[in-house]
């Protein structure tokens, strides 16, 4: 199969669980079932047909609005269907390994997969401030088949295993525990652990790193300007799985070339 064939199939595929995305954060927030349950309007719960769910065409072609109530559709919900296609796309244009084993395939269809679990908790936390376990510990799973695929790809021994396990896990959900032990929930919320908990095992321990390095400076880069220009304040609610989650995704792309190039400025 082409190139081209595949990014357009990446590119519908993407389209359309990013518009499965928007509809799990709602139904998540509303405790309706996520595969099962019909899309529905969020204003007059009238049942959407599929002329009202093909994704960006049908808020363009509706105006933005409800066909029935007429009332405003967010336009996160395009934003969110694209975000996500582009997501598929530029995974599959960057993907920094050769996709010419079993191995490889699984890792890339996991990362596929991560792709749409994150973007649920990604609007759902930057709305709601939370990180619904619904979707948190399927993400842990699937970052754990990911952990023993990488193994048996790279032939660990047993202690191998147990030594890259121990780091990963340790290298963000064990720092982000010890923050909320300490601070008793206050700095850090318990879901950011079980996110992090994620990340170690579906990244590693050196782009895990990575990964939390680079969500601590998009933090700074937005909390920063945020209180210098009075739209923050020091004690201004700021949710950190989105930061944890573009970490995730730019530490997935490149975090090994950056973890190489970090430990190498320090002639290691």
């Amino acid at each position: 199969m082409s190139e081209g064939s595949l990014i357009i199939i990446f590119a519908v595929l993407g389209v359309c669980l990013g518009s499965f995305v928007n509809a799990a954060v709602w139904r998540i927030k509303v405790k309706k079932d996520i595969v099962h349950d019909r899309s529905e309007c969020v204003h007059c719960h009238h049942k959407l047909v599929a002329g009202d769910l093909v994704p960006i065409f049908s808020w363009i072609a509706l105006g933005g609005k409800c066909r029935y109530c007429r009332k405003p559709i967010s336009v996160q919900y395009p934003i969110v269907e694209l975000a996500v296609m582009a997501y598929f796309v530029l995974s599959y244009l960057l993907w920094p390994i050769a996709l010419d084993t079993t191995y490889a395939w699984i890792d890339f269809g996991l990362w596929l997969s991560y792709g749409v679990g994150l973007a649920i908790l990604f609007v759902y936390d930057l709305k709601w401030y939370l990180l619904p376990d619904k979707v948190v510990w399927p993400l842990v799973a699937l970052g754990m088949v990911n952990f023993v695929n990488t193994g048996l790809w790279h032939q660990w021994s047993l202690g191998q295993f147990f030594a890259e396990f121990i780091l990963a896990v340790g290298v963000i959900a064990g720092v982000y525990y010890v923050l909320y032990f300490i601070s008793k929930g206050k700095w850090v919320g318990f879901g950011d652990v079980k996110l992090g908990l994620f990340m170690g095992l579906a990244l590693g321990w050196q782009a895990g790193l990575v990964a939390l390095l680079l969500a601590n400076v998009i933090g700074c880069l937005i909390v920063i300007p945020g209180l210098a220009l009075g739209k923050l304040k020091r004690d201004s609610r700021i949710p950190f799985g989105p930061l944890l989650i573009a970490g995730f995704v730019l530490a997935g792309i490149w975090g090994h070339q950056l973890f190489d190039w970090y430990i190498g400025g320090f002639g290691l």
